[in-house]
């Protein structure tokens, strides 16, 4: 056999210069927990943005948000040379059809969490957000026929005696609560069915395009009615909607570059820094009230996450020494 000649590429020679100088390398890992913290604080952080778009309600916001998107993909595609990529995803309807899906279900998501924020129920938003990570476990069971694990299945049990605790507590059902959780769930289990067949700025895009009839119509009818404020309220108040399909893209792409360099566990992990966020601006920033009754219900939420993180963290180490042993069996 020949030799294979390994060609140097600009990374690896700025590597190879950092070892020289005695810089460290940061390693992909920990690049990938940078991408992630950036994702899910600006994710965490949202809720201050919505509330500085007022007067705007939430159907006008979430229509801008759809446009403006659109129209900043596009910008980034042509930025990438990636219009061959979405040409691809246009041509196959199975892949048109699943992002449609997932497009109605992130616009149900949008609106119900932007209702939250600007009808004063951000900590409720938190909620939801906190308990997805057991509702996509529940999925896996209802769904794909999946099996728990002992502590999977006390995590669901526990998640559910809170929503018992914080029905009693609100004097009603959850119901912000439980639609975010269920419509992200619903989302993320559509979009894997999608698995690495396209990108995620070309995902998005699709999804927005999708929708963007749908919002377009949304702001001629809210103009007609007297009620769109995109063109009223000065240019300040324009520009901050307008910037909604950066702040709406940028997250995403930096989830994208986090979830390339992590493994599941990692990105699981880091997922509950934006519950967290929204949890503390809500009581901080928003000054919205928490009982002693939601308090012991969120306290019971957590103890579920716990278990969760135990188990997941459990099976992670399982799973690395499984595959650490399998080499030296062979």
């Amino acid at each position: 056999m020949g030799t294979v000649s390994v060609k140097e590429t600009p990374t690896s020679n700025v590597r190879k210069n950092r070892a020289v100088s005695g810089k460290p390398v940061r390693s992909e890992g920990a690049t990938g927990v940078l991408y992630g913290v950036g994702a899910y604080g600006l994710w965490g952080l949202l809720p201050i943005y919505f509330l500085l778009l007022m007067p705007a309600n939430s159907v006008e916001i979430v229509a801008n948000r759809v446009v403006w998107s659109l129209f900043f993909c596009a910008l980034i595609i042509t930025a990438t040379r990636g219009w061959g990529k979405v040409g691809a995803a246009l041509k196959n309807r199975r892949i048109i059809g699943t992002l449609a899906v997932a497009g109605f279900l992130i616009a149900i998501n949008w609106l119900t969490y932007v209702f939250a924020v600007t009808s004063g129920s951000a900590i409720e938003a938190s909620l939801g957000y906190f308990i997805n990570p057991l509702v996509s476990v529940l999925i896996g069971v209802l769904v794909l026929k999946e099996k728990l694990r002992p502590l999977q299945w006390a995590a669901v049990g526990v998640g559910f005696i809170a929503v018992v605790v914080l029905t009693f507590s609100y004097g009603k059902l959850p119901w912000i609560a439980l639609v975010l959780a269920f419509s992200f769930g619903s989302y993320g289990f559509v979009k894997n069915r999608v698995g690495g067949k396209v990108d995620a700025i070309t995902s998005l895009s699709v999804e927005t395009a999708v929708l963007t009839p749908f919002a377009i119509a949304t702001m001629v009818v809210l103009t007609v009615l007297g009620q769109a404020t995109l063109t009223g309220y000065g240019p300040g108040h324009f520009w901050l909607l307008a910037a909604s399909g950066i702040i709406t893209a940028v997250p995403l792409l930096l989830f994208g570059a986090s979830a390339s360099r992590l493994s599941m566990t990692g990105i699981g992990l880091l997922q509950f820094m934006t519950p967290v966020i929204q949890f503390v601006v809500a009581l901080t920033i928003f000054g919205e009230h928490m009982s002693l009754e939601r308090w012991i219900g969120f306290s019971i939420v957590w103890v579920a996450l716990l278990i969760l993180i135990a188990d997941m963290l459990r099976n992670y180490r399982k799973t690395s020494r499984l595959k650490k042993l399998a080499p030296a069996q062979s």
